[in-house]
């Protein structure tokens, strides 16, 4: 079986280079070296020089079975040492499955079950974190880096517009479409419109749009002065039309007409107006109490949705706004990103304002994460156990070695030193004796 490419391992925050951890098992073979060569230097000065050079030679013989018996036990976790196949050696290499078997277990017993899940999540506010992270003011990283908000902005840009493109825009626009018609057609239109219609009056809103539907009257009838005299001339007696009368006619009438716009428009009072406002009132009292005219707009709105003409003028603002969304999402000067940072901002601080909106989301998260250790924990446990089980022995070796290689190392050291104070305390002891 191939072996699988290793990622960099890190320890305490900071990459773990094999370098650092082969200058460990250097430092503490060089200890070991040490110690043999101060015990044979030191031999013959044992037997016949100062005792002082006694408990020199006592402290590098016990610390050099120390370092060696350390050697011996950190190496068989990993490897046989010296390549010899000596039983209970190669630990990890030799018993992958089982430790595989041992960590899904683990992890299965101790982190995935309902009951665990459950009582961890409770004691987590994540609605009340994940506000704090969302309402906290941007920063810039190094050399002007984007934060991780910004990239989290900018990828669901980019994949709004992935999905909008992937998705058929016929389809969509129809299922769209046919939402809203589903939803116009429960909806009673004839008493909002009354309502509304009632509302703007009481508010005096209403005047806006008589001034302006006046303004567009007297637009309209300017630029249509030729066709207004052409029907008077067609309309009058052949005497009249022979004697020229009929322009003084359509002259006398289209300033008539201009007269009584202008006065409505500057006269808030005038009876026009208020048979304007007569009539709107009327209207909005039909809306909601006469059946006939509810029945009426009721048609009219049944007749619209099912007009074809509607279905394509839809189809094509649909698909209008498709596009623009598109463009906008894939476009940095746009400002669709800053938009998303402005109501993620916003949303973080209702998330950590609202108690009641925490204790929500907080039960959502709550109960999903226990939906998903109940439903797929055995799954997850199953995945654990199969991809370390089809690690190789080399593989395997690598990435524990690597997590704890260094302070394995440390073992080696401290067993050295350790092992070298107890052979001088009980050199001690004898001396003593």
């Amino acid at each position: 079986m191939a072996t699988r490419s290793l990622r960099p391992l890190t320890f305490g925050g900071q990459p773990l280079t094999a370098d650092r951890a082969r200058r460990m098992r250097w430092t503490a073979t060089g200890m070991l070296a040490a110690m043999a060569a101060i015990f044979i230097a030191t031999h013959g000065l044992a037997m016949t020089g100062h005792q002082a050079w006694g408990y020199v030679n006592a402290f590098a013989e016990a610390a050099m079975v120390g370092g060696l018996a350390d050697w011996f036990a950190v190496t068989a976790l990993f490897r046989h040492p010296l390549g010899l196949p000596i039983p209970h050696t190669a630990i990890i290499p030799e018993n992958k499955d089982r430790i595989a078997d041992t960590m899904a277990q683990f992890l299965r017993e101790n982190f995935l079950t309902p009951a665990v899940v459950a009582r961890r999540m409770a004691a987590m506010n994540v609605a009340k974190a994940v506000g704090e992270f969302l309402a906290a003011s941007p920063e810039r990283g190094v050399n002007g880096a984007v934060d991780v908000r910004s990239r989290i902005t900018s990828g669901a840009a980019e994949l709004l517009a992935e999905v909008l493109e992937s998705l058929d825009p016929d389809r969509l626009g129809n299922q769209v479409r046919s939402g809203l018609a589903s939803q116009i057609a429960k909806l009673e239109v004839a008493p909002l419109a009354g309502r509304l219609i009632e509302t703007t009056m009481a508010d005096r809103r209403h005047q806006p749009l008589i001034d302006g539907f006046v303004r567009w009257a007297g637009l309209t009838l300017e630029d249509n002065e030729e066709t207004v005299r052409e029907i008077i001339h067609q309309r009058v007696a052949g005497v009249l039309r022979w004697a020229g009368i009929d322009k003084t006619i359509s002259s006398s009438v289209l300033d008539g007409l201009y007269k009584l716009l202008a006065e409505v428009l500057v006269n808030p009072d005038h009876p026009l107006r208020g048979k304007v406002e007569e009539g709107l009132a009327k209207l909005g009292q039909d809306l909601q109490h006469d059946p006939e005219t509810r029945a009426r707009v009721e048609d009219i709105k049944r007749d619209l949705i099912a007009n074809p003409a509607v279905a394509v003028w839809w189809t094509g603002v649909w698909e209008r706004i498709r596009q623009s969304l598109i463009r906008r999402a894939r476009d940095p000067e746009s400002g669709m990103g800053e938009e998303m940072r402005t109501m993620l901002a916003e949303l973080g601080a209702a998330l950590q304002a609202d108690v009641r909106l925490q204790h929500q989301i907080n039960r959502f998260a709550r109960r999903t994460m226990v939906g998903v250790a109940t439903r797929y924990g055995d799954q997850i446990v199953r995945l654990v156990s199969e991809t370390v089980r089809r690690w190789d022995a080399t593989t395997i070796t690598a990435r524990v070695e690597g997590a704890v290689g260094r302070d394995l190392q440390f073992i080696r050291i401290n067993g050295t030193l350790v092992g070298g104070l107890v052979g001088m305390t009980l050199h001690a002891i004898a001396q003593a004796l």
